[in-house]
């Protein structure tokens, strides 16, 4: 079988086109500067951020800070909350396990670079490190996840 190869290079051109014009539809657009990135990483976020429905939530905050942490909030009927904080400068990895509708968000830092802390915790506060953080996620396209990760890093190498 003769196999040219152009094939692959125009497969690999079509997909770049592909990824760069659904970049432009959902995520990043040349020349948008860090604060448009910033407000569409929150709304990401906010959007995408689903808790699973055995866990009873009073209320819960995921938020982008402008000084590149990453935090999330979650407070239980009772008063109970459990505190997630991390510098993006931090992040080593982004994965993600699931499909378009539902699944989990892997953000991997260095080391345990993660603050953990719980308050209101009838098994007393507690305030510990951790190295990953999961997030239960809905409605995350591969071009969504992609710009989301695109901006992760943007902002991990503006924290360095």
């Amino acid at each position: 079988m003769k196999t040219s190869i152009l094939q692959p290079i125009k497969k690999n051109t079509v997909i770049i086109a592909i990824l760069a014009f659904s970049g432009f539809i959902y995520g990043f657009k040349p020349g948008i500067d860090e604060l448009e990135w910033l407000s569409w990483s929150n709304k990401c976020l906010v959007e995408s951020y689903n808790p699973a429905p055995d866990i009873q939530l009073k209320k819960w905050e995921i938020t982008l800070t402008n000084d590149y942490f990453l935090r999330l909030r979650k407070t239980y009927p009772h008063g109970r909350q459990e505190y997630f904080s991390f510098n993006l400068h931090r992040l080593i990895n982004v994965e993600y396990q699931g499909n378009d509708t539902t699944g989990t968000l892997k953000l991997s830092t260095i080391n345990d670079d993660i603050i953990v802390q719980t308050y209101e915790d009838p098994k007393g506060d507690i305030d510990s490190m951790a190295t990953t953080l999961e997030l239960p996620v809905k409605n995350m396209s591969p071009v969504r996840l992609d710009s989301l990760k695109n901006a992760l890093n943007y902002f991990k190498i503006k924290g360095s």
